[in-house]
């Protein structure tokens, strides 16, 4: 059973579904859990879906909230300004925020791409960055890829891109941080969340016949992984990418 106590992670895009489920494992696994998404009323209403009875009497204690913009490099200073200040330094940072919209790349605009990379890329390089003079030894940084940033995605040209980028990135990082950090990716398939409701409405009969295990991942299946990859069962892993997608995309 993989134990957290006493240990600190950041994730950010807490109030989605993946990010949701990560804190929820990570929590139950006995981490202080620093929650940054871009709405605290998103987040405050997240964290009362908890399932307090799996929790010891410090549960709340072990929960802080911070509303803030990762596309925004100060904000993201500040968080880790904050969470030091609770909790002093951080094992684990899971950014697990980003934006899906749907947009051919013949009538994207500049600003489409733009918004996009901010969010995905500028705030994965963002936190990671910021991180930094605040992580512990031993400790790990999580990056959420994507199937897509593997083998591209129609309609999706710049999310595919931003995340091909973050998975160069976060190599990048595992060779500048290591020994005392290691930095993976977990790049997940089809997922069961808002986030893809749209693709499933519209290509989910030929996407669920392509999937070897013949149903949609769910948040806290790609939730797993993140915690592995975290724990010190993966303490001889960086720079790789465990993919979360049924066969979907085997590489």
């Amino acid at each position: 059973m993989i134990d957290f106590h006493g240990k600190t992670a950041v994730i950010t895009g807490a109030a989605g579904g993946i990010g949701h489920a990560t804190a929820q494992r990570l929590h139950a696994a006995g981490a202080n859990v620093m929650l940054c998404d871009l709405s605290q009323a998103a987040l405050e209403a997240m964290v009362k879906t908890f399932p307090a009875n799996t929790f010891p009497a410090d549960a709340a204690e072990r929960v802080s909230l911070h509303a803030a913009d990762i596309s925004d490099s100060a904000a993201c200073q500040r968080l880790f300004e904050a969470v030091a200040q609770r909790y002093g330094t951080v094992d684990y940072l899971v950014n697990a925020a980003g934006l899906y919209p749907a947009q051919p790349v013949a009538s994207m605009t500049d600003a489409q791409w733009r918004a996009l990379m901010a969010v995905n890329l500028d705030g994965t390089f963002y936190m990671c960055r910021a991180s930094l003079p605040y992580l512990s030894r031993d400790s790990a940084i999580v990056n959420l890829s994507s199937m897509a940033g593997h083998r591209g995605s129609h309609g999706h040209a710049h999310y595919a891109a931003s995340k091909g980028a973050v998975s160069s990135l976060s190599k990048s990082l595992a060779r500048e941080l290591a020994p005392t950090t290691r930095v993976n990716l977990v790049a997940p398939g089809i997922i069961a969340t808002h986030m893809t409701e749209a693709l499933v409405r519209e290509q989910g009969d030929a996407l669920l016949a392509a999937t070897p295990m013949q149903r949609w991942g769910q948040a806290d299946e790609v939730a797993g992984a993140i915690a592995f990859l975290c724990s010190n069962l993966a303490s001889f892993i960086t720079g790789e990418t465990l993919h979360v997608n049924g066969g979907l995309y085997i590489v």
